[in-house]
């Protein structure tokens, strides 16, 4: 209770250093949280304590800058903030009994992830941005499937793997059949969406829940090798992939290119990877203690936004200006720690479906957050992927808040006393 409260305070802080007229709004996100957190004493009593309050302490950082850049969008994003952490209570609630008979349903799971990573090619529901086809657009309204579908496609490994893992264990060369139709649906993926960092994240997470399910290290090193062969092949037949590599190799050029935007030369800092070479600048400018919250510099003289995308992909870079190298450091330790407690129910569960929906949510989590933070730190080629909790956009804050919910039922499992 007392962690939460502090948590919720550091919240109203960092809005009251933007604007005293926040204190009320940032009042009323520390009444949804504590409204979150008994919630969760009722109904998972025994759960991990700190999840909670650290997916809180992320989601009003991310608030906040949100609010410094845009309002507008931070007003949206505090309504998405609400529905997650309804979805967070109502998932807690309903599952409070057993969570396990979600394994009864693994297939429909999986059907549901191949669905909705599906969506986004549909000719009338599916809309490219920036060059990736990930959302799907009815009215007004977005979302973006893929972060459903990694919960969906987690929930249907962990109930796989957990009945064929004896099988895949014994490593003869019919069981590589599931570790081919995961791969090649990974590379349906990237060429269907244009997106390299979908297609790892989702490949990624089949791996890492493979090695946990079977232990056998080769099985992973085969896995690596297949997707590197596979995004190799692609890289030379999709355009954007080639393109992504591209910037991500130079993203600097002293001589004039083709700018596929304009249809002229000019050089690709200009041009192509103008958004990742503003927001490497933005990450230097802040130095090691940063600009200051709110005194980041992210427009032109005359209003123009430096970085497109600021408050979804770019966020990162964001925060690293004004709050600096010691600044963001401490906030990447919060999702380390988030990742570590994850890792621990991991441990302590003592059923094998457990075991493998704590790895996989886990995994997921900091697979997710390297992906995007590597990207802009151009450690790997840059990605649309969302910075969890941080990030603005509805279905990933929702998608998160899912997460968290599976891990402290889990947690509430493995840590409940015994009864004889």
């Amino acid at each position: 209770m007392l962690t939460a409260l502090g948590f919720a305070s550091v919240y109203i802080a960092r809005q009251s250093v933007i604007s005293s007229a926040s204190l009320s709004y940032a009042a009323f996100f520390l009444g949804l949280y504590l409204v979150a957190h008994f919630v969760a004493r009722y109904a998972v009593p025994y759960a991990d304590p700190y999840l909670l309050p650290m997916a809180a302490l992320l989601t009003a950082v991310g608030l906040t800058e949100i609010y410094r850049i845009n309002p507008d969008d931070a007003f949206k994003q505090g309504i998405w903030i609400i529905v997650a952490v309804s979805v967070f209570a109502g998932t807690l609630w309903g599952l409070r009994r057993d969570y396990r008979r979600l394994e009864s349903y693994k297939y429909l799971f999986g059907l549901s992830a191949i669905a909705l990573l599906v969506l986004p090619a549909l000719p009338v529901l599916g809309t490219t941005v920036n060059g990736a086809r990930l959302w799907v657009h009815v009215g007004s309204f977005q979302f973006q499937p893929g972060e459903l579908a990694k919960i969906c496609l987690i929930v249907f490994l962990a109930g796989y793997l957990r009945e064929k893992r004896e099988v895949l264990a014994q490593g003869r060369l019919k069981d590589f059949g599931p570790l081919l139709v995961i791969w090649g649906g990974a590379m349906l993926v990237l060429v269907e969406t244009n997106d390299l960092g979908s297609a790892l994240l989702y490949f990624g997470i089949f791996l890492a829940m493979l090695y946990v399910a079977t232990g056998r290290l080769l099985f992973t090193a085969i896995g690596l090798a297949l997707f590197v062969a596979g995004a190799a092949f692609v890289y030379t037949q999709v355009q954007h992939v080639h393109d992504r590599v591209t910037i991500w190799l130079h993203p600097w050029t002293s001589a004039p290119v083709y700018c596929p935007l304009t249809g002229h030369t000019a050089p690709r800092q200009d041009c192509a990877s103008y958004q990742l070479v503003k927001s490497l600048y933005s990450v230097a400018n802040g130095s090691w203690f940063g600009t200051g919250l709110g005194k980041g510099t992210f427009t032109t003289a005359d209003g123009k936004q430096l970085i497109p995308y600021l408050n979804t992909d770019f966020i990162y870079s964001a925060l690293a200006q004004e709050l600096g190298l010691v600044g963001i450091a401490a906030l990447l330790l919060v999702f380390m720690l988030f990742c570590a407690r994850g890792m621990k129910i991991a441990l302590i569960a003592d059923d094998g479906f457990s075991k493998l929906l704590a790895a996989g949510l886990t995994f997921g989590f900091a697979l997710q957050t390297f992906i995007i933070v590597g990207g802009i730190l151009r450690l790997i080629p840059l990605t649309g992927i969302t910075l969890p909790f941080v990030s603005y956009g509805g279905s990933s804050v929702v998608a998160n808040f899912v997460l968290l919910a599976g891990l402290m039922l889990v947690s509430n499992r493995a840590n409940a006393p015994r009864t004889s």
